[in-house]
């Protein structure tokens, strides 16, 4: 009778954890399927946060692109069409432009004391080499504008400085490098434009 009374337990024992067994396997499957069927048929923006998003401040649109930085050497868009060379005043800088409107080459200027009005202007005459107004030898000179008397236009201290003016001197040089005086003085032959800008 004892033996009997234990089999009865343990028969029992066995069928109450196969069913407890049973039950949690189902809920588990059931908590499963829920979880699939809410996050397939989830919004976009809860399903898939941003990748930026990291709070609650957080937006569910994506965050504009950020527009590429203009070119900081482009040729200044006001400087006309055509083979030219381009003077910005603000920038001390110069473009030498081709007639199919590429930029050759542009490089910094340290402008003289006397600067011409922006607008339109030809190169009227060069010279190889001689002294500058400011008593520096120069080179490669490119005038293109007269202004008050003072006659103004490009070149390069034989030296390859690029000192200030003297601000109680008027001086017309616009002065550069050698390098780009050599570039400016094969291009700028008389006749060209000069475009200068504000």
């Amino acid at each position: 009778m004892r033996r009997t009374h234990v089999k009865g337990d343990l028969t029992v024992a066995r069928g109450s954890s196969g069913i407890v067994a049973g039950l949690t396997a189902a809920a588990v499957a059931a908590v499963c399927f829920l979880a699939y069927q809410a996050s397939a048929n989830a919004p976009d923006s809860v399903a898939a946060p941003s990748a930026g998003a990291s709070g609650p401040t957080a937006t569910a649109s994506a965050p504009a692109k950020p527009k590429a930085p203009a070119e900081p050497f482009a040729v200044p868009a006001e400087s006309g069409t055509g083979a030219r060379v381009v003077y910005a005043l603000k920038d001390r800088r110069v473009w030498i432009v081709d007639d199919k409107e590429k930029a050759l080459r542009t490089f910094a200027v340290m402008p003289s004391s006397v600067s011409p009005p922006p607008g339109a202007y030809q190169v009227t005459s060069r010279s190889g080499s001689i002294k500058g107004s400011d008593g520096v030898p120069i080179e490669h000179v490119v005038l293109f504008a007269n202004i008050d008397a003072v006659p103004v236009g490009f070149s390069a201290a034989q030296d390859d400085s690029m000192h200030s003016p003297d601000p109680t001197i008027k001086t017309g040089g616009v002065r550069m490098k050698r390098a780009d005086g050599n570039a400016l003085w094969a291009f700028a032959t008389v006749g060209v434009k000069v475009v200068v800008v504000p």
